[in-house]
């Protein structure tokens, strides 16, 4: 690509994705955002009073796969610069989660009535933005296809514990045929900030999981007699350690309901 199309290129994606954020912000659109703005990342998000912060930012450090960060706001602002013009954490994800002393206590498609100066935001990579890579190499998204959430499962991979923070991994779920799973783990290695490679590939009782139609968290979707499982971390993976540290307050995005930002995923990729 030529430097003058790439420009055209990006220009085009970050005139589509402000069109979404504003119909995020204006509350018109509150889905999931599976194959939206492709192209571009898209992060899940945890909020936490800054006496938090800590032991949160160490839990992240200590499970990089699961928790790959890539934006921290300074205490008390709304705003992500770093990832976005005009970005308001407060109002720009689709659906927010509530959680009251480690409790799942209400949902909101915005919180500036919640918000507190002391709260601090992290982004962590998501596997929607491997999703982009995905399709752009041929392979098909079943969750993408189905017009689904993707599937979302908790999982008996123990994470490394920092100060409050400690729980089992959750895991998301793409069927596909054997070699387009392998050519899957080719593709996400190349994206460590969107969890890399998967953490397991087969027989879902392995790590835990007792019936792979009835997902945790997001839609269950179609897998083929010829189709093996193929589970990668998920950010959804702080929301368990949230339960167990059991904060005051916290906010979270709703499961597939992400933040999306105006960083491409090549940007974030290892050559």
């Amino acid at each position: 690509m030529q430097t003058g199309d790439y420009s055209d290129f990006k220009t085009d994606l970050l005139d589509q994705v402000a069109e979404l954020r504003a119909h995020i912000r204006s509350g018109t659109h509150t889905g999931t955002t599976s194959g939206k703005a492709q192209s571009l990342v898209q992060g899940n998000v945890v909020i936490l009073p800054a006496d938090w912060a800590n032991d949160f930012l160490l839990f992240c450090q200590n499970n990089p796969v699961a928790c790959p960060l890539i934006g921290v706001s300074q205490t008390g602002d709304p705003m992500l610069p770093g990832l976005g013009r005009d970005l308001d954490i407060r109002t720009d994800i689709p659906e927010y989660q509530i959680f009251r002393n480690g409790e799942r206590a209400e949902t909101a498609t915005d919180i500036r009535d919640v918000w507190r100066n002391d709260f601090v935001t992290f982004v962590l990579g998501c596997s929607f933005s491997f999703e982009d890579a995905l399709v752009r190499a041929g392979l098909s998204i079943r969750n993408v296809e189905q017009g689904q959430n993707v599937s979302m499962y908790r999982s008996n991979i123990a994470t490394q514990s920092a100060g409050r923070f400690h729980g089992d991994m959750v895991v998301s779920m793409r069927p596909f045929k054997a070699a387009d799973a392998i050519r899957a783990i080719q593709i996400t290695t190349r994206l460590p900030k969107a969890h890399g490679a998967p953490v397991h590939i087969g027989d879902p009782a392995l790590i835990g999981i007792n019936d792979i139609h009835i997902p945790d968290f997001g839609d269950a979707v179609t897998i083929g007699r010829d189709e093996i499982p193929v589970f990668w971390a998920c950010g959804v993976t702080p929301q368990v350690a949230l339960e167990n540290a059991r904060p005051q307050i916290a906010i979270t995005h709703v499961p597939g309901k992400m933040l999306l930002t105006e960083r491409l995923n090549e940007e974030l990729a290892v050559l």
